[in-house]
């Protein structure tokens, strides 16, 4: 196990069998490039413990993302609005899109890459619950959300709910009471 008094080598050693190890490493290893995207292509979970300079650097928050789409989370605002890295989260984890800024969480293109994620079918729907509502409200979205899991009708909006409910029991019009 390393410490804050390890060396470079040392740290570079451990990151590389288990990335989460970076956080037991110096402020200034934690700052250090080469360390920091050891452990962020063992587990991209390790950017949480990277300096906020790195966290804001586009090719280890890329690296990142791609071992863990959830790490996400723990880049920049600036990299969180980034298209190219949030369509590389979403497409490694569909959550992902709850950290994406609210212009790509509007962003159509993202969403369905997000809805239509191919890992766990049961979780990638559900991805809908962190679109816009404008998007929520588009049909070709909740299309693409409810052909990976059903659970994702939850989370659109109620006029498509109403509409799938009256469509599923045949009924032309609901009255409102």
């Amino acid at each position: 196990m390393i410490n804050e008094n390890s060396t470079k080598a040392e740290v570079l050693e451990a990151v590389q069998q288990d990335g989460r190890e970076l956080q037991y490493a110096s402020k200034e290893l934690r700052a250090d490039r080469d360390v920091v995207m050891e452990a962020v292509k063992q587990d991209g979970y390790a950017l949480e413990y990277a300096s906020h300079e790195l966290k804001n650097d586009r090719d280890v928050v890329m690296a990142a993302v791609k071992q863990w789409g959830g790490a996400l989370q723990d880049a920049s605002n600036e990299l969180r609005g980034d298209k190219e890295v949030v369509m590389e989260a979403v497409r490694a984890n569909s959550f992902a899109l709850e950290f994406a800024s609210e212009e790509l969480r509007n962003d159509k293109e993202v969403v369905l890459a997000a809805v239509g994620y191919n890992g766990n079918l049961l979780r990638s729907g559900r991805a809908l619950k962190y679109a816009s509502e404008e998007l929520r409200n588009d049909i070709d979205v909740v299309r693409a959300a409810l052909s990976k899991s059903w659970t994702a009708v939850n989370y659109a909006s109620r006029q498509i709910q109403r509409n799938i409910i009256q469509d599923w029991l045949g009924i032309k019009e609901v009255k409102n009471d």
